[in-house]
């Protein structure tokens, strides 16, 4: 612990006991009892280090390269390349997928008493950034289990434990600055915990301990250049990836088929909702279960079995966590009313479409020209939809262009109206009074997104 948090938990002990800490620290008996409390305290922390450090280890791949006509083994990093948890006494570790690396099927393994093994990778998980690594032995080894990460709340305080710059098992004391972080663009599904605990290079993969001594974390990644700042994955998503991938090798993960997008402040506005509540669909895979429920593009995600979605992150999470074949029942608005979907979900697979995203804005501000589609203009723009105009010229500085609008991309709906014609896109546009907003639906190859154009006075 840093002299700094020292210093505060010793303030906040004598403020909790009505005691003003004097230069003197003269021995009175509510500082004695201050004291005294303080010492708990410490004795507790310094008690939950001793227990749960044996279960971390340090890890470094192994790499095999070429040599003559056959292979040798070896460790490119003396100091250690990451950490790990035991998590099984039977030798079940938890790591970063980013710390056992792609290639890598076996790793050297550092104990708390310094001996070495080599542990099998038995399943890794790109999505989550989460391997599980398995060593060869009979022997019982010491092992953390997880706690509940739904429950963690901003402020509890936490310990992280692993091997920065090949220090093993070092101690942070810390707090839980922040939980749900997503939108960090380190995976596909994030629901980081944030803390202050400091969390350096070589920490990646080391568990992030409550004070019950459960993993509620897993240590995977900091930003640079800022103090204390560090991120975890959540112990719920960690187990559940553990769990399958030990049991099955792989994760298996539900699928809507949708195509999904953000709710931007003029979204909300044309679809009559508040802004940040639910996503907007803008894309329904025909055949995938959405489709066949009856899910339609413009329809806003509210929920999925009752658990509310605010992100495209986060209904991703929800989704992937039902299981194939199994029900979710998916609450929807349309046009104001509310509708409930039992939907059996289908696996995810890799080469599955990703989510829309909304386009980014610029500055400058209109006009574009359309004409109808023919089977060689599909072919050429790589599109897979044959309803709608395409764009066929977008003026520079313009508002279609300043919305994102490309040569190229179909626009198959003005204000929730399909267009199939030129005529039909003519007559829908020139029902907007100036000054009013647009709603356009384009399909940009395999993609689909809404757009809100703003029309001038």
């Amino acid at each position: 612990m840093s002299l700094a948090k020292f210093s505060l938990i010793f303030s906040l002990c004598c403020h909790l006991l009505f005691i003003s800490p004097s230069p003197a620290f003269s021995q009175t008996a509510k500082e004695l009892r201050g004291l005294e409390l303080l010492g708990d305290i410490e004795q507790a922390i310094t008690s939950l280090a001793e227990r749960v450090t044996p279960t971390v280890v340090n890890i470094t791949p192994i790499r095999e390269i070429a040599q003559g006509q056959g292979f040798q083994r070896r460790a490119p990093f003396a100091q250690g390349s990451g950490s790990g948890v035991i998590v099984r006494e039977d030798g079940i570790i938890v790591t970063n997928n980013h710390v056992v690396g792609e290639d890598a099927t076996e790793a050297d393994v550092r104990l708390s008493d310094m001996s070495n093994m080599i542990a099998q990778v038995i399943g890794r998980d790109k999505e989550t950034d989460i391997a599980v690594l398995k060593i060869q032995s009979d022997r019982k080894f010491p092992a953390a289990h997880f706690g509940d990460s739904n429950a963690l709340k901003v402020g509890q305080w936490v310990l992280a434990v692993g091997n920065p710059m090949g220090l093993d098992r070092t101690v942070t004391l810390g707090v839980v600055s922040g939980i749900g972080r997503e939108r960090l663009n380190l995976s596909r599904y994030e629901n980081f915990i944030q803390t202050d605990a400091a969390i350096n290079p070589g920490n990646s993969g080391g568990p992030l301990f409550n004070l019950r001594g459960e993993v509620i974390g897993i240590n995977t990644a900091i930003i640079h250049m800022a103090q204390g700042i560090g991120f975890s994955i959540p112990a719920d998503m960690v187990s559940r990836v553990v769990d399958q991938l030990v049991s099955q090798g792989r994760v298996v993960r539900g699928w809507l088929g949708v195509g999904i997008q953000s709710l931007t402040k003029e979204l909300a506005e044309q679809f009559g909702i508040k802004e940040g509540h639910g996503v907007l669909v803008n894309e329904v895979y025909e055949h995938d279960p959405a489709h066949v429920a009856g899910i339609k593009p413009g329809d806003i995600i509210v929920s999925v079995d009752d658990s509310s979605v605010d992100s495209p992150n986060q209904l991703s999470r929800l989704v992937a966590r039902v299981g194939p074949g199994e029900n979710a029942k998916i609450l929807v608005l349309r046009d104001g009313k509310e509708l409930i979907y039992l939907v059996p979900m289908a696996e995810r697979q890799e080469k599955s479409m990703l989510a829309s995203l909304p386009l980014q804005k610029s500055e400058v501000t209109l006009g574009l020209d359309v004409q109808g589609l023919t089977a060689a203009l599909a072919e050429q723009f790589e599109l897979q939809e044959t309803v709608g105009v395409l764009v066929t010229k977008v003026e520079q500085g313009g508002l279609a262009h300043s919305e994102g609008v490309q040569e190229g991309d179909l626009i198959n709906e003005v204000n929730r109206q399909t267009v199939r014609t030129v005529t039909q896109f003519s007559e829908a546009v020139a029902k907007v009074k100036p000054g009013q907003t647009i709603l356009l639906r384009i399909i940009r190859k395999a993609r689909a997104f809404f757009i809100v154009i703003k029309t001038l006075p």
